[in-house]
């Protein structure tokens, strides 16, 4: 709860051997409000992995260091998958369309020279059906005409139909091998680790020549501008919380002082072990200086009134009595709380003097 301290007069009474102590209502402020506490997070602060194995060839930076997003931070080698990628590169050289349009260019003159050769039988073929029609030549030399005619069509259709299937296996093979090569780049990709976004090295744990695998993490990466509260708030309360609620923050490395937030986002998954909801809020006006995991306490405000008529929560009997001076049990409604006071509506004047039920 929210460190107020409010000041009220009590009387001790000594009788018998054992004291009372009483005080009467004030009007004073309260703010209710549900306490927090967490760490400071960098915006969009991650930790970056390797999704392979291998051991670190090159770190290019260092911690503190910025780094714009798509920049490499560390390598890893592994000489299995960089041969597998010349393999691939090849591959892909060996199966392109330009090494292979020797074959498309042959393929291409025996098309023409079919072509060719279909014309001229063509053209023997009309002389000969018009000498036959002179009663000139005999019918056998017509017919071979025709057969070679045909046989030199048949032979066209299928020099183009061998050209369009050389075509289509060398495009089908020029693409499998690219594809190949891509995938490969791709996998050899996976050896670079590479920042997600514009940002700040903050941590670097492992060393040039240090084997690592996907279950470590390799860099903590995060904004150095703008930074995120990240609370725990117990599950009793999170129901109370709304976003754009004040937030009150005090620091262990800025004593003395309280910055103001405000809710931004509520994590609706419960923590199952803590039975907390992680909160974030965002400062109204930040500190100059500030750095990620840096813990924090806080108090999100519920409501605030300024002049309310207060008496010390311990002074309330079952959460709705009072008792007088008098020994007179009085039913009371009560409204804001803290730690130390609340809040009552009705039931009692602040002319009412009312004694500890503890004491």
């Amino acid at each position: 709860m929210l460190k107020r301290f409010i000041f009220f007069a009590t009387v001790l009474l000594f009788s018998c051997g054992k004291k009372t102590e009483k005080t009467k209502p004030i009007l004073s402020s309260i703010t209710e409000s549900i306490y927090a506490s967490g760490t400071v997070k960098s915006d969009q602060q991650y930790q970056a992995f390797a999704t392979v194995n291998g051991i670190i060839q090159d770190i290019f930076v260092q911690e503190g260091d910025t780094v714009k997003k798509g920049e490499a931070i560390l390598s890893i080698v592994n000489d299995a998958q960089r041969l597998s990628k010349e393999n691939a590169e090849l591959a892909a050289s060996f199966a392109g369309m330009n090494s292979n349009q020797g074959k498309l260019n042959d393929a291409q003159q025996s098309i023409e020279l079919a072509l060719h050769k279909m014309k001229n039988d063509s053209t023997l073929l009309t002389r000969q059906q018009n000498l036959w029609q002179q009663n000139i030549g005999s019918k056998v030399e017509l017919e071979q005409r025709e057969l070679a005619y045909q046989n030199s069509k048949s032979a066209l259709y299928s020099a183009r139909l061998k050209y369009e299937d050389l075509n289509r296996q060398l495009v089908l093979n020029a693409a499998q091998s690219q594809k190949n090569l891509q995938i490969s780049s791709e996998l050899a990709s996976d050896f670079t680790l590479r920042s997600n976004i514009d940002g700040v090295v903050y941590n670097l744990p492992k060393k040039k020549g240090e084997l690592v695998g996907a279950q470590a993490p390799l860099a903590i990466i995060g904004d150095a501008q703008h930074f995120v509260l990240e609370m725990q708030v117990d599950e009793y309360d999170i129901l109370k919380v709304q976003t754009g609620m004040k937030v009150l923050v005090t620091m262990d490395s800025y004593k003395g002082k309280v910055f103001e937030a405000v809710v931004s986002k509520i994590d609706p998954l419960m923590n199952e072990r803590s039975k907390t909801f992680v909160v974030e809020a965002t400062f109204v006006e930040p500190p100059k200086l500030l750095y990620p995991n840096v813990s924090f306490e806080a108090n999100i405000i519920m409501q605030q009134k300024e002049k309310a008529l207060l008496i010390p929560r311990n002074y309330l009997v079952n959460d709705s009595f009072v008792l007088k001076s008098n020994d007179e049990k009085v039913a009371v409604k009560t409204g804001l709380k803290d730690y130390k006071m609340i809040e009552i509506i009705s039931g009692i004047g602040a002319d009412d003097e009312l004694k500890n039920p503890t004491k």
